[in-house]
């Protein structure tokens, strides 16, 4: 089981909402959402998890790697609805990282976010379709 994950910009700061769960075989397809999100977006990252089913340990400490990127480029990162475990492996060298109790609560933190921007997602991100996936395939 992996992850999907759908990146949008707003004025001053960006959103990368996952789904599924965030386990170790999903860890590299995170890393690279945030190396997307490094490459076009600008300030505060707000990570929203409605959409996860949950997370492991790896993928916790995946969390704190990206917040120590995000942190190397001078950008912060913020959580949004985290899974109801309510758990974050702390690992004692990452940046501070707020937590919100959902994506309202910490877009109303930056002033209600403004308007999405631009939008960048996974080919399976939830309400999309592959279009290499046929109907009865």
């Amino acid at each position: 089981m992996t992850i999907e994950w759908r990146y949008t910009t707003h004025p001053g700061l960006g959103v990368l909402s996952l789904s599924g769960y965030l386990g170790a075989d999903a860890v590299g397809r995170f890393s690279g959402a945030v190396g997307w999100v490094l490459a076009r977006g600008t300030g505060v990252v707000v990570l929203d998890l409605t959409g996860l089913r949950g997370w492991s340990a790896g993928g916790q400490l995946a969390v704190a790697e990206a917040a120590r990127r995000l942190a190397a480029d001078g950008r912060g990162l913020e959580l949004a609805a985290i899974p109801a475990d309510g758990s974050l492996v702390p690992t004692g060298d990452t940046p501070p990282i707020p937590v919100h109790c959902d994506l309202p609560t910490a877009l109303a933190a930056h002033h209600g976010g403004g308007r999405e921007q631009r939008e960048w997602r996974s080919d399976d991100w939830p309400g999309t379709r592959n279009p290499a996936t046929r109907p009865g395939d």
